[in-house]
């Protein structure tokens, strides 16, 4: 029976976390369907593809060591389909892709890989990357962005990255060349107004799942800021990236504020490349479109998605925001702040009232408390961060104790 490997390499802000986190949800039923998608926990592709490319992420690529090859190995063990699915990978260099596809089985009898990209028009992915790079922690504004992506020479980091993971042809050249065209299937993003349902039938379409009784539902996304809240999330960056390590960065500043905070104010404006832009990048678009027909690929959706159209809202400049919108964004995020840390006090204070029962309770008794119990309340301690404080207190104090005896 032949095997099937679905290779999913992006492109980023294509609606990759939405589909990544439904195939993660479902892969119990998916496996009863012969289709395995490898993963113990709803990051471990993107490990995997970080293992692959040795790419520093914050800290995170020392979580990725040995991942990419445990992927490789599920995915050769899996019977019917494997999928493997994560955005950043669209700009592994032609060596680290020759080591992707050999590891996943490319090559051998009864294997076929097919090749997954999906694509959006440049009108709505540059200000969605520079929006990205901002979530990240960059500093850097749209009009610097901009004119480093426009340079020819491509010379930046900002530049490289880009077209990296977003230069449609280069990326089919690096991880296609190999395959047959009718393997590699070019998913293309509707344009804006299109059903909101109908990026994921081509999804579905293009994975084979479309007779599958899958849950859609998903609390895990990617969501977008308006102009002012990403204005906001640049300016708190300036502020703070000297003094908050990634680590703190990306639940605070990433999670709580950009993506459960800013990202629920649409009734800012939006942010859109400027006009003086707009042609440049559909010219651009339409050599690729011209490249990709010739090419005789599986394209799952309409080629002229990928052209793109100007924005019919006015602009608004991100790096000149109205200040009173970027004040009300503010004090949203003071809120949330406010709320989170208010949580957290809550948990600390009846953390420490779990820790003053359990020490008058030992001191109320006769006897020497079981292992167990001591074992059980030493456990629930050290289950969080402020316990493992108070534990590391009262240790001092019984020692001091213990001493002066």
């Amino acid at each position: 029976m032949t095997r099937r490997v679905l290779l999913h390499v992006g492109t980023p802000k294509t609606g990759t976390s939405y589909l990544q986190d439904v195939l993660f949800r479902n892969r119990e039923l998916l496996e009863e369907h012969g289709v395995r998608y490898p993963a113990h926990r709803f990051d471990a592709h993107f490990l995997a593809a970080l293992d692959l490319m040795r790419l520093p992420w914050g800290g995170l690529e020392t979580e990725a060591v040995g991942a990419w090859d445990a992927l490789a190995e599920r995915v050769r063990d899996a019977e019917g389909t494997a999928v493997v699915s994560h955005e950043i990978l669209a700009t592994a260099s032609r060596a680290q892709v020759e080591r992707a596809l050999t590891s996943l089985g490319h090559g051998r009898p009864g294997v076929e890989v097919h090749l997954v990209l999906s694509v959006r028009d440049l009108v709505r992915q540059l200000p969605a990357e520079w929006q990205e790079n901002v979530k990240h922690r960059a500093t850097l504004s749209f009009a610097r962005f901009l004119d480093e992506v426009r340079d020819p020479a491509r010379s930046s980091k900002v530049a490289s990255w880009f077209w990296g993971v977003q230069e449609v042809p280069a990326i089919l050249d690096r991880w296609g060349h190999a395959l047959p065209p009718e393997h590699v299937h070019l998913v293309t993003v509707p344009a804006p107004g299109a059903p909101p349902d109908l990026l994921w039938q081509r999804f579905s379409h293009a994975f084979g799942l479309d007779d599958l009784p899958i849950d859609l539902h998903t609390d895990r996304g990617n969501p977008s800021l308006g102009v002012p809240e990403t204005a906001l999330v640049r300016r708190i960056n300036q502020a703070v990236n000297r003094d908050v390590a990634p680590a703190q960065y990306r639940p605070l500043v990433r999670e709580l504020l950009a993506h459960q905070t800013l990202s629920r104010r649409t009734g800012s404006p939006r942010l859109a490349l400027p006009p003086e832009a707009v042609a440049w990048a559909q010219d651009l678009s339409r050599g690729w479109v011209e490249q990709v027909r010739d090419r005789g690929y599986d394209v799952v959706g309409d080629l002229e998605d990928l052209v793109g159209l100007a924005p019919r809202a006015a602009w608004s400049d991100p790096d000149a925001p109205a200040e009173d919108q970027v004040a009300g964004a503010a004090v949203d995020a003071v809120r949330a702040l406010l709320l989170e840390h208010a949580r957290r006090l809550e948990t600390e204070e009846a953390l420490r009232r779990e820790l003053r029962e359990a020490h008058e309770a030992l001191e109320r008794s006769y006897l020497r408390p079981s292992y167990r119990l001591r074992e059980k309340v030493v456990r629930r301690l050290q289950s969080s961060g402020a316990g493992q404080r108070l534990l590391e207190v009262y240790r001092r104090v019984r020692g001091r104790s213990s001493r002066s005896a």
